[in-house]
């Protein structure tokens, strides 16, 4: 009886063996990945990357992810603005958040509601991001620099029901700007506004001394809550979603009216802690990217500390002076900032010439020329420069890992971050070779929700399957190491030759009268484009020929890409966090 017992055991498991050996065999390949070895196509060469990082994900909310921060770094400082001469640790970041999240409550937000913020780089920013994270509210981040029709635009076209604005910017007042689309404020109590053209738009706190018609002062606002109230936040926590939204980012604008994209608590919190990889560790960082961009809310705010490190704001405006004297005051090991940032602080340290030698560039914002980043060592003395790329609607997805060598640095944009999947396309859709340019797309837990609006799909950009097709030409590498070889809608076909400007900028950065260049195509009869060199000059310098430009290139590249056209700028038309629009350097070649 034992025995056939036995033998009727032994035949159960070799049948579930056997049904386990089919199913695996029916999983397809690119599904399945190890915790140590990107799965690839290598074996027939094609351009599909994927990595399981070591770590797992986390299932988290920005507000859980402050209060981790919070109990692990407790007095360590977290936030130190030097022109508000403020330095907040984080527990006092966590505490101001709750006074305020629960301030908002107060004034009627709810769960859902959206919330904007238009403001420089300033304490309040990092305070109502996380205040709305642990009040359940979704953040939209707004650009400092818009007039009145820019920010009527945005409040409206999302529901803005309130918002925190600074007192001024760049010596224009917010409120000034806000009677230009809300009169009623002369005549409506606080709280209870009833705007015409913003129907959504209940309540404005402004980060002020002062008290203006219609409107909170934000500090009001931080000690309206009881101690209860501010305590109970904490309670609110666990029934928050890590999958709801979190956050609304409008894309920049360097082609056109910008679209609002939707971001979940998921995403940011998993994308910031995969930012650590830029060896934040601990680090006093001075950070010059605009908190509104992407990379300075979700890759500075949150991922500079989750790696329980310290933000150093050096100035209300960004300000290059201003940026080395704070590294060099607050002993900064790492810098952040855009490829114009770094070509600013390199021309004021050759005048200035500080003492300084901090560790780690991170740039970030738009590409960077070889050239830079070489003279970002030799002249500031950075000992690294590391590379992070993404995208409004994807997060931070490629970035330098700390074992990369100058070589995969200078050319590159970094490995595609763990848990993330990359390919690139051709135009019909199919997967092209390794080191072929194609269309990015990526898919993965950092892309957006979708389009505000627009039910997840706009213009084909983000598909059914996940996958968002970024609009970048791109060539991946079989380790999962990736090249910007620009916009597809940037792309030049002059008389049949496709043509890509950031190769002739690479180039033209080499030479010395040039601080940056620019490479657009312009309408030309003949060849359907032509080729034209926007350029700003070093100081120093005054002009630069067409001929002197042609003969620099000669012999170099292709006689079809030397540029026919050459102007002179002071500074390029940019977007608030540094990308040159090059859509309006077309327009202005036009009006000539």
């Amino acid at each position: 009886m034992v025995d056939l017992l036995g033998l009727i055991v032994k035949m159960q498991i070799l049948k579930c063996s056997v049904r386990l050996v089919k199913l695996f065999s029916n999983i397809p390949k690119s599904l399945v990945s190890s915790s140590t070895k990107g799965r690839n196509y290598s074996e027939n060469g094609l351009s599909y990357f994927h990595k399981v990082g070591k770590e797992p994900l986390v299932y988290r909310t920005i507000g859980q992810q402050l209060t981790h921060l919070a109990n692990k770094n407790g007095d360590r400082e977290a936030i130190v603005a030097i022109e508000e001469n403020r330095r907040l640790t984080f527990n006092q970041l966590q505490l101001e958040a709750d006074h305020l999240a629960a301030g908002l409550q107060r004034l009627g937000l709810q769960r859902g509601d959206r919330i904007g913020i238009w403001a420089p780089q300033i304490v309040a920013w990092p305070v109502v991001l996380f205040a709305a994270a642990r009040a359940g509210l979704i953040l939209v981040t707004l650009n400092p620099a818009y007039e009145a029709t820019e920010l009527e635009f945005c409040l409206r076209s999302v529901g803005v029901k309130a918002l925190v604005a600074a007192d001024s910017f760049r010596g224009k007042s917010y409120h000034e700007k806000l009677l230009e689309i809300i009169p009623e404020l002369t005549s409506t109590k606080s709280g209870r506004i009833q705007s015409s053209k913003l129907p959504d738009l209940t309540t404005i706190l402004i980060d002020s001394e002062k008290n203006y018609d219609g409107t909170f002062r934000l500090g009001d606002i931080l000690a309206l809550p009881t101690t209860s109230e501010v305590l109970n936040i904490e309670d609110q926590q666990t029934k928050i979603s890590p999958d709801s939204g979190c956050n609304i980012q409008f894309t920049s604008g360097t082609t056109g009216k910008p679209k609002a994209a939707l971001l979940n608590h998921y995403g940011f919190v998993n994308n910031a802690i995969g930012v650590a990889t830029l060896e934040l560790e601990s680090t006093i960082v001075c950070n010059q990217m605009p908190f509104f961009h992407i990379t300075g809310s979700l890759g500075v705010i949150l991922g500079v500390l989750s790696a329980n490190a310290t933000i150093v704001i050096p100035s209300i405006v960004y300000n290059s002076e201003k940026s080395l004297y704070a590294i060099q005051n607050e002993a900064c090991n790492v810098v952040n900032g855009t490829p114009a940032m770094y070509v600013d602080m390199i021309n004021k340290q050759k005048k200035m010439k500080l003492k300084i030698k901090p560790d780690i560039a991170v740039s970030a914002g738009a590409t960077c020329p070889v050239q830079l980043l070489k003279d970002m060592k030799k002249e500031i003395g950075f000992k690294k420069v590391k590379i992070a790329y993404g995208m409004t609607e994807t997060g931070i997805t490629f970035n330098t890992r700390p074992e990369d060598e100058d070589d995969q640095t200078y050319e590159r944009v970094g490995r595609i971050q763990d848990h993330i999947e990359v390919k690139v396309i051709d135009k019909s859709g199919n997967i092209v070779p390794f080191g072929v340019a194609g269309e990015l797309c990526i898919r993965g837990y950092s892309n957006m929700v979708g389009y505000w609006g627009n039910n997840l799909i706009d213009d084909g950009s983000l598909r059914t399957d996940g996958w968002f097709r970024t609009g970048d030409n791109f060539v991946l590498h079989p380790n999962g190491y990736g090249q910007i070889v620009g916009r597809l809608k940037e792309l030049i076909i002059r008389g049949g030759e496709n043509i890509y400007p950031q190769e002739i900028e690479n180039l033209l950065a080499t030479v010395p009268q040039i601080a940056e260049v620019q490479i657009i195509g312009v309408p030309d009869e003949r060849l359907g484009e032509e080729v034209c060199a926007y350029i700003r000059l070093h100081q120093g310098y005054e002009s630069l020929t067409v001929e002197e430009v042609r003969d620099f290139c000669n012999g170099k590249i292709a006689h079809f890409k030397i540029p026919r056209y050459v102007r002179i700028l002071k500074d390029f038309p940019r977007t608030q966090s540094g990308k040159v629009q090059k859509f309006k350097l077309v327009e202005m070649f036009l009006q000539k």
